[in-house]
């Protein structure tokens, strides 16, 4: 079975059809830039561009990088225009893809679901919480494989500051840091993080788990196992297809 998965990122907008039965994606994605400002109108055209790449008439499931409640209203846009806050995305990219069924999910937590059930979070028990590193940082927390949604862990304050200003990825390229440099940002967060949940897994994803290997050994003084998305940033596309599947 096949449903399409869209991501949207405060960077991209990538997307493509998703094998449900296999939790990886069908054909190569398809990405196109996030448009700036990321209006409700502008990002739409966007999600269009990319479904209609792949001449796509079923489902439709798409993540967005802030609080969705009841499947469609926005509540917060930290890294996309604020016009978007009480905005009904359902409704939108429905009526701008023609009138085909939408499903619209927290990015991080459309991650979480399909590392949970395809990837590095499969068959853990226990708190799992799974942090995506790109323009903010995005989480999604369970506790034994069910999802607590919309927990916004990026915006938790880290000296003085939201942690996703610190220890994203974007942060990390803003201030030109060294692998090193970013890593002691991001195991002060983790210890933030670990303090107020004792997770047992810790699953790194966005863009940055490609990179696993760069960082990873630097992060010292956690107890919770640390390892980096299976899917990587592949993860939204597919958690979105599987939300979408649901008809959530």
């Amino acid at each position: 079975m096949q449903i399409f998965g869209v991501d949207i990122g405060g960077s991209g907008i990538k997307g493509a059809p998703v094998d449900l039965d296999k939790g990886d994606l069908a054909q190569e994605r398809h990405k196109v830039l996030t448009p700036h400002p990321a209006t409700p109108e502008s990002v739409a055209d966007g999600v269009r561009e990319v479904v209609e790449h792949f001449e796509w008439t079923g489902p439709v499931g798409l993540t967005f990088p802030g609080v969705v409640t009841g499947g469609s209203t926005i509540r917060t846009a930290a890294n996309v225009d604020k016009s978007w806050i009480d905005k009904d995305a359902r409704s939108l990219f429905s009526e701008r893809l023609g009138g085909l069924p939408v499903t619209v999910v927290n990015d991080a937590d459309a991650a979480g679901v399909a590392e949970v059930s395809f990837g590095a979070g499969r068959d853990r028990s226990g708190t799992v919480i799974l942090l995506t590193f790109g323009t903010g940082i995005g989480s999604a927390l369970f506790v034994d494989g069910v999802l607590v949604p919309n927990t916004e862990l990026g915006h938790l304050e880290l000296h003085g500051h939201d942690a996703e200003k610190r220890a994203s990825s974007k942060a990390k390229e803003d201030g030109e840091l060294t692998w090193e440099h970013w890593a002691r940002r991001v195991t002060k967060y983790l210890a933030h993080v670990e303090m107020l949940f004792s997770p047992e897994l810790f699953i790194i994803g966005g863009g940055v788990s490609r990179k696993a290997d760069k960082f990873l050994h630097l992060i010292e003084g956690i107890r919770a196992d640390i390892v980096p998305a299976e899917l990587q940033n592949n993860a939204g596309i597919v958690g979105a297809a599987m939300r979408a599947a649901k008809g959530d």
